[in-house]
């Protein structure tokens, strides 16, 4: 009991800033865009927290930096993507590499590796938190993380085909064409999607960050956007379906840490390769057929 309850708090660790970045993820591809570019959001989110919550002494306002720098890396794939029309795939693949040498390149130039950096402690909820197994896990986070769990619940609620905001989303993300004929504004939309990911990214490296590492250091997201991407394929495009394809990916990272530690003789590359070895299994067909929005990756341009 006690292994499996050391297994789920660190998975959840794990997850929650997946969780976050890849519920915003689905909107966007809801809405008909695909972002790559994630890993560059959540990268840039990590590192701008990390020094605002340095240069500010607040944690918090750290977060909020940390955000900030994920709607910069949001909004240059909204210009690129949306309104130049350029390919999404190759826009993303370029935010990412930029987003990896200007945190390099910054953090060598503003953070040092003495500095203290202002973290958030964890948070017990009385009696919640004494829940056999699950109760560490979800009811002893820091403040930030109990955020970002409200944060992602209520984006996911409001991807329902039966709220307004939700029909809207489908409608762009299925046939923007026609979703342009009868009057919604399909740029805007996407383009609103695009900020939301990308401030939802933002905020999930500042989540790994300030609440997990505590630190920031030269790619340390190390491919938890891509994971992002593919939980929102293993999930069908459906809210649950991405939170419990996250949950599962934070899990087997954790078994990477949890099977050495258990006395498991397992060689070190393959604990690496693990939680892709998953998402390759995930997005192969074997946990369902599934069906993308229609328009995704298609760029929209009034006839």
């Amino acid at each position: 009991m006690s292994i499996l309850t050391q297994i789920l708090v660190s998975g959840i660790g794990f997850a929650l800033p997946l969780l976050v970045a890849a519920v915003g993820e689905l909107v966007s591809e809801r809405a008909g865009v695909l972002n790559l570019s994630l890993e560059g959001m959540m990268l840039t989110g990590a590192f701008t927290s990390v020094a605002g919550a340095v240069a500010t002494g607040s944690p918090w306002l750290g977060a909020a930096c940390g955000v900030l720098g994920g709607l910069l890396t949001g909004l240059a794939q909204a210009i690129l993507s949306v309104r130049c029309r350029a390919d999404q795939i190759v826009v993303g693949i370029a935010l990412n590499a930029l987003a990896l040498a200007a945190t390099t390149f910054g953090a060598r130039l503003w953070l040092d590796s003495t500095d203290t950096v202002p973290a958030f402690d964890d948070l017990n909820l009385p009696g919640l938190s004494a829940i056999p197994v699950i109760g560490p896990a979800l009811f002893d986070l820091t403040p930030l993380g109990y955020l970002c769990l409200l944060l992602a619940g209520g984006v996911a609620l409001t991807l329902s085909p039966r709220t307004g905001p939700g029909l809207r989303i489908d409608a762009v993300g299925e046939d923007a064409v026609a979703a342009d004929r009868t009057g919604l504004p399909v740029l805007r939309l996407r383009t609103l999607c695009i900020l939301l990911t990308s401030a939802l990214a933002g905020l999930a490296g500042a989540q790994l960050a300030l609440s997990e590492v505590r630190a920031f250091s030269d790619n340390m997201t190390a491919g938890i956007g891509y994971l992002a991407v593919v939980a929102v394929i293993a999930g069908r495009w459906r809210p649950v379906g991405t939170a419990l394809a996250a949950v599962v990916f934070g899990v087997v990272q954790a078994l990477q840490y949890a099977l050495p530690a258990l006395g498991v003789d397992v060689p070190p590359a393959l604990l690496t390769m693990l939680p892709y070895l998953v998402a390759i299994i995930a997005v192969s067909g074997l946990a369902g057929a599934s069906r993308a929005p229609s328009g995704l990756t298609v760029p929209f341009a009034r006839a």
